[in-house]
């Protein structure tokens, strides 16, 4: 059974890559947003459209994700929720999202949230996108790809 890739595709800089390397392993996607986004015509790869509700993309991705998944997103809280049902998960610059890093993941978001609210929206953002990052989350989903076909 193929793996299938589950895109929070409203923010996702690399989808153009995913694509890619879920074509070399015959893995499908689903490309999860609130808005119609273009996507390859194949017979692998499906638009998923949710209603703007909040948190429908999340809601919808979080109750498909599986261990035959690969969710790809930058939410913390929806990566939490689907390293719960077993699914790996990854950013868009390729870092994984696992047991044992999420716990520290939620704090630091909820801090930094708190930081945000007492600074009257002054503040930054993540740092821009860059080479290196799409360079490291091509070779991290290959990686995650790749183990989940030999696992079977």
């Amino acid at each position: 059974m193929p793996a299938t890739i589950l895109v929070d595709a409203d923010a996702c800089p690399v989808k153009d890559e995913i694509y890619r390397v879920a074509e070399r392993h015959g893995a499908h996607v689903r490309v999860v947003s609130n808005d119609i986004f273009r996507v390859p015509v194949s017979e692998r790869v499906k638009r998923v459209v949710v209603s703007d509700g909040f948190d429908a993309a999340d809601n919808w991705i979080a109750d498909n994700a599986s261990p035959r998944t690969v969710v790809i997103t930058a939410d913390i809280l929806l990566a939490e929720r689907c390293l719960k049902e077993g699914a790996q998960v990854l950013a868009h610059n390729g870092k994984p999202f696992d047991a044992a890093s999420i716990g520290g993941a939620v704090a630091t978001r909820a801090i930094m949230a708190d930081l945000r609210a007492g600074m009257d929206g002054i503040g930054g953002g993540p740092p821009p996108f860059s080479k290196a990052d799409r360079s490291r989350f091509l070779q991290a989903l290959d990686k995650v790809l790749t183990a989940m076909r030999r696992k079977g």
